[in-house]
């Protein structure tokens, strides 16, 4: 039996993102994901770990239009977005677009912005249009933001706000590599760049199409209910200020509708949700003060609301 077109999307990708980053196939494969639910990323670790590196060889590995910002305090909304500017040739205004006329972004360094500029990626993020001095122009499809921050050093930064990380679908971390990685990737760059050997292997109209595809997997009620059972259980728990919004409900929805897609089902289990619900939901929650006291985190609390919310057990049927 062939593959299906989801399942190889899934194969290229990780095989064009490992010429460069050694191990780390969970994270490639979430990455994917997003790309297939054609939402946004948010890449959060300590420096050198590979954030941006990850963030440009998936751009690399796709023929899609690519713009970096480096987001810095004095980055204005008008760098992000456009101007308009008087031609004297013509003697009309002319827009300019800005970097965010792209199918792939690389926000690099996002909480190093001021909130000012990182809310002018709010209608870009959600709309996928921007607003400039009264006129919209539609951003181009696929549409996806990858941006980094580092949640250490706090100096110099401002925090996202919840609005902006609710825009995000997910929010990973690649972590330390382990010692046989670790060497491999000194091995790797030891006598050249290897980003420079990824191939672009999908373009847009490909990537349009597969994400069609993944929304045509079939989600039963029983596993849609569980969904909105966590999205609520993160509501009323006694450690969670502010829980899950429905937005978060349906990004749980879509990516589990995508996961599947690349493990070529047709249908979604609740492990696929059970998979996801850490990176879809943990950056959403805000937690009380006294839990943050005793040392609560997040994924920890989501994962007590996994272990105690009923799974469903019935036999999942398959659409005919």
């Amino acid at each position: 039996m062939d593959p299906s077109p989801v399942a190889n999307f899934g194969r290229g990708l990780s095989n064009e993102v490992g010429r460069v980053i050694v191990g780390k196939s969970d994270v490639v494969e979430l990455l994917a994901v997003a790309l297939l639910c054609e939402g946004h990323v948010l890449i959060e670790d300590v420096p050198g770990l590979g954030k941006t590196m990850m963030a440009k060889t998936l751009a690399r590995s796709l023929s899609c239009s690519f713009s970096r910002v480096q987001f810095t305090p004095d980055l204005l909304p008008s760098d992000v977005t456009g101007i308009f500017f008087f031609n004297q040739k013509s003697s009309e205004f002319e827009f300019r677009a800005g970097p965010i006329h792209a199918n792939v972004i690389l926000a690099d360094e996002i909480n190093r912005a001021t909130p000012r500029t990182q809310s002018s990626l709010l209608e870009a993020m959600e709309e996928r249009q921007v607003t400039v001095e009264g006129q919209t122009s539609a951003l181009p499809r696929p549409f996806i933001v990858l941006a980094t921050q580092n949640p250490v050093e706090l100096e110099g930064t401002f925090p996202l706000p919840e609005a902006q990380l609710d825009r995000f679908l997910l929010r990973i971390s690649i972590g330390y590599p382990s010692d046989a990685e670790e060497v491999a990737v000194l091995r790797r760059f030891e006598a050249a760049f290897p980003l420079d050997d990824v191939q672009p292997v999908f373009s847009a109209d490909q990537i349009l199409d597969l994400i069609g595809e993944a929304r045509k997997v079939y989600v039963d009620d029983s596993v849609a209910e569980y969904i909105v059972s966590l999205a609520r259980a993160t509501r009323q728990h006694e450690a969670i200020e502010l829980g899950a919004s429905p937005r978060a409900s349906l990004a749980l929805f879509r990516a589990s509708q995508a996961l599947a897609a690349l493990h070529e089902r047709t249908y979604v289990t609740p492990d696929d949700v059970k998979r996801l619900v850490g990176p879809v939901f943990a950056h959403r929650l805000i937690l009380r003060h006294q839990g943050r006291l005793r040392g609560s985190d997040a994924r920890n609390v989501l994962a007590s609301i996994v272990d105690t919310t009923p799974t469903p057990v019935e036999p999942l049927p398959t659409p005919s």
